[in-house]
């Protein structure tokens, strides 16, 4: 029984339909599909999903988008016409949830509107992410992830105080417009199984951004202060920084705690620092963060990284290397925690992605294939054995263009 439980994923039997390109509707679909349900991602017949071309690329193969596209089926569909808005109808009365991120209006348009397809199946859950929201007046306005960084919050603060804002370096804005928004699927998931109806899920991303921005607001409103790009540190907080080794390399070291920080005194042969008044106390630290800052990489400077890293270790201080991707295939515990899994990829052979977050010890996710290289290759699997279209009926909506 317990091997049974193990081979099931948490999400079996949740049908979902994701309609949304580029990056953050298919990021939720991705982590949906990661515990069991299953995501039918929808193109245009004469409009690939960008993705599957962004990045690098081997043998013509783009290399994000077997990530993005796991574990997922995939079908064409033309939702500008009314045969396959018709048709995508029928496919909602055979669904769960629907992940779009088309600029809010666009749905209404094509007669879709969560009103009238809850008309049709009431426990439809609508996952809806714009660059603003469904509401307010910005409603309409495009907005991809960098325009949801910088209104959100997280740009100002990224980067060096005497250089323009800058970008974290990856699309955080979509990417935790996407969590978001599998939260909020899967809060009305558990509540749908009390009320028998589905709802709206509306996640904007500037506001999923402001969503972690931590206190700015009262800072501002009841401090008078303005949080600003502060580079590597954290006002207030010391010692957290990345301190130069001996060997020409950078390593972090986050020891702000009052007994933390003793430790590291200790891992630097200098535990009468941690009493000495300009640094004994969180807040003394705070206010002399930058002299603090020079003891230690004075330190740092005097080994190599591993061998400080290892003193640092043995006294329980965090700290670690800034990793890369070689870093990364080369680290013992991202191999232990299966993080980097490879996958059996038609063209490509092993694909090493990502693996599975978060881990649950009873039912874990897995995943089972890297998505499709071709547009539609589920088109039959879902037209004729889900819906039940005869061989006619398909090959007539090609003929037309609908799928």
């Amino acid at each position: 029984m317990e091997d049974e439980e193990k081979e099931r994923l948490p999400l079996e039997g949740v049908r979902i339909l994701e309609l949304g390109t580029l990056i953050a509707g298919p990021f939720s679909g991705r982590l949906l599909a990661d515990f069991g349900a299953e995501v039918i991602k929808v193109e245009p017949p004469d409009k690939a999903d960008p993705l599957r071309n962004w990045g690098q690329n081997k043998d013509g193969q783009g290399l994000w988008w077997p990530i993005s596209s796991r574990n997922k089926k995939s079908i064409t569909l033309n939702l500008r016409e009314s045969d396959g808005q018709e048709l995508f109808k029928k496919l909602v009365t055979e669904s769960d949830v629907i992940i779009e991120n088309f600029r809010p209006g666009t749905m209404e348009k094509w007669g879709l509107s969560y009103e009238q397809l809850a008309s049709i199946n009431p426990r439809i859950i609508m996952m809806r992410t714009s660059g603003f929201g469904q509401t307010g007046p910005y409603k309409e306005r495009a907005g991809f992830g960098s325009v949801g960084e910088a209104m959100g919050g997280i740009r100002h603060v990224t980067g060096y105080s005497d250089r323009p804002p800058s970008r974290i370096g990856i699309s955080i804005g979509d990417s935790l417009a996407g969590l978001f928004a599998t939260i909020g699927c899967l809060t009305a998931i558990y509540e749908r199984e009390k009320s028998g109806y589905g709802q709206v899920v509306d996640t904007a991303i500037y506001e999923s951004v402001f969503s972690v921005m931590e206190s700015v607001i009262p800072d501002y409103l009841l401090a008078g202060y303005i949080r600003e790009r502060m580079g590597n540190v954290l006002p207030g907080v010391a010692p957290s920084n990345i301190y130069y080794t001996k060997d020409e390399t950078y390593i972090v070291i986050g020891a702000n705690s009052d007994t933390v920080f003793q430790r590291l005194c200790q891992a630097m042969d200098d535990p009468q620092l941690a009493d000495h008044p300009d640094y004994k106390t969180h807040e003394a630290r705070g206010r002399n963060q930058k002299k603090l800052d020079v003891l230690i990489e004075d330190w740092t400077k005097t080994f190599p990284a591993e061998t400080a890293l290892e003193k640092l270790k043995e006294h329980g201080v965090p700290s670690g290397l800034i990793y890369s991707a070689k870093d990364m295939v080369e680290d013992p515990h991202y191999n232990a925690r299966e993080m980097i899994v490879n996958v059996d990829h038609p063209e490509l052979g092993d694909f090493p992605m990502p693996g599975v977050v978060p881990k649950l010890s009873r039912t874990p996710g897995k995943i089972k294939h890297p998505g499709t290289s071709e547009m539609g290759t589920h088109n039959e699997l879902i037209y004729q054995e889900l819906l039940d279209l005869g061989d006619e009926e398909v090959a007539e909506l090609k003929r037309q263009k609908i799928i």
